[in-house]
């Protein structure tokens, strides 16, 4: 009977001290995975947004000068 309840605990301690260990490491890298994604995304926006004003603004000066 001891052995089995044994055996959970082992499992309990080694589940627990792995995610301990995770958490540590894995969730810093998390989060700078996602803070290196966000600023990607940011200057792509900022490329597209630039890129569309630029094509606006000579669509307008190419017609007004016909």
């Amino acid at each position: 009977m001891s052995k089995p309840l044994l055996q959970l605990a082992a499992l309990g301690l080694v589940g627990l001290s792995l995610w301990k260990l995770g958490a540590f490491f894995f969730i810093p890298l998390l989060f700078l995975a996602l803070k290196i994604a966000l600023v990607v995304g940011i200057v792509l926006f900022a490329v597209w947004l630039f890129k569309r004003n630029d094509k606006k603004g000579t669509s307008d000066s190419e017609t007004g000068s016909a």
